[in-house]
């Protein structure tokens, strides 16, 4: 009796580790998301503000913002051609050390070109150190345990764009626009501390008994991946829809007839406090339901939000941006954690590609989407952000492997 008492405590005993263990890697994984990308969508808090002070257009000014875009693809695509020689923790430290730079360079940048060129430099640090950690999570996270790492680590994501565009809105309207860039250069120092003496010494696993494929054979692999590629034009897809929505509502929002201030606006973006509540379950809607039935309902809840958006009333519009955030980020984390399961060589590769595609289409969502605006106003706006997300939905037809017996 005292035997199976004693089993029974070690089983109990174990189920506590392995609990306080999932939470203690779910905390520091989300943590390092949120100080990898936090600059990226906070300073569209601050857009009108800025648009002021450098006396120019939304449109312009949104593309200077969301050039860090162009920076994060590029980056994305450097590191799916050479991941294979680079080692995990230390490029994630590096680029996270630099990235500091630029955005403390943003505070005093004199023009906007110099404002757009710190952007893109600020992109190319961030995608590196994004797409590292996605590699460092696909190699050593189990099958079992990949799907919820995605998830926290998108969900880190998540928490970027509340939190950010908070922290940005209060420190820009208490201590003015230079100081709120100072700020965000010591949270990237914050997150590579952490990563320091989070994440441990790794190099890529590469398959046994194998001979290594060149890069651009390794992409032509890829790309002859029919659900591989289906998951790059989503990609595409997802952050040129978000990205339309979250930049130029800001000037929605601001314009008569609901003219609110600069605190206000950040206070509008606990809009993504839901999807910080649901994003990480999107490993498990995936595991129960499959994919693509996962990723549609996400879409059609993001689809949903889009009427809310048009009506002059502050209430719908709140209501109708947490329905697109909470669809677009649902649809992101079942996405991501996809490409991981779909690619039949270096994951690595295959996330740096994805991630191109994504921040490719936020950079082209912004310049469309900032034309239609300024020569057909919001309306013809959120028309467009609706194709793209039917867009992504027929695309999601391919999102199938011959294991996804759920989908069959």
């Amino acid at each position: 009796m005292s035997q199976m008492s004693h089993t029974i405590d070690m089983v109990h005993a174990n189920s506590y580790d392995d609990t306080a263990r999932v939470l203690r890697r779910t905390i520091i994984i989300g943590l390092t998301a949120f100080l990898t990308v936090v600059d990226l969508f906070a300073t569209q808090a601050i857009l009108p503000s800025l648009a002021q002070a450098y006396r120019v257009t939304p449109a312009a000014m949104s593309f200077a913002v969301n050039a860090s875009t162009m920076g994060m693809a590029v980056a994305g695509l450097f590191v799916a051609f050479f991941s294979r020689k680079i080692n995990r923790r230390f490029g994630i430290l590096i680029s996270l050390c630099v990235l500091a730079i630029p955005t403390a360079l943003l505070a005093v940048a004199p023009d906007l070109m110099t404002f757009t060129i710190l952007r893109v430099t600020q992109g190319l640090c961030m995608a590196s150190a994004f797409t590292l950690t996605l590699a460092y999570l696909g190699e050593e996270c189990s099958a079992t345990d990949a799907g919820g790492a995605f998830a926290a680590y998108i969900t880190g994501n998540v928490a970027s764009n509340l939190i950010g565009r908070l922290i940005s809105a209060g420190v820009a309207d208490h201590f003015g626009l230079a100081a709120n860039f100072y700020f965000f250069s010591a949270l990237n120092l914050a997150g590579a501390v952490l990563v320091y003496f989070t994440i441990r010494t790794t190099m890529p696993i590469l398959p046994a008994g194998k001979a290594l494929s060149t890069p651009f054979a390794t992409l032509s692999q890829h790309l002859r991946n029919t659900p591989l590629l289906a998951s790059f034009g989503i990609g595409f897809c997802i952050l040129f829809a978000f990205i339309g929505t979250f930049t130029y509502v800001n000037f929605v929002l601001v314009r008569e007839p609901l003219s609110l201030g600069r605190m206000a606006l950040g206070f509008v973006y606990f809009v993504f406090l839901p999807s910080i509540v649901t994003t990480p379950f999107a490993g498990a809607a995936v595991r129960r339901f499959g994919t693509r039935p996962t990723f549609w309902s996400a879409l059609a809840l993001a689809g949903l939000g889009l009427p809310l958006l048009l009506l002059p009333n502050l209430s719908a519009v709140v209501a109708g941006l947490m329905l697109v955030g909470v669809g677009t980020f649902f649809a992101q984390a079942a996405a991501t954690g996809f490409v991981g399961r779909a690619a039949t060589a270096d994951r690595a590769s295959a996330s740096g590609i994805y991630l191109a595609c994504y921040f490719f289409g936020g950079l082209v969502g912004t310049a469309v989407l900032g034309q239609i605006f300024d020569r057909f106003g919001w309306p013809a706006c959120v028309a467009g952000i609706a194709i793209f997300l039917a867009t992504a939905a027929y695309l999601a037809i391919h999102l199938r492997l011959k294991s996804d017996e759920s989908e069959a």
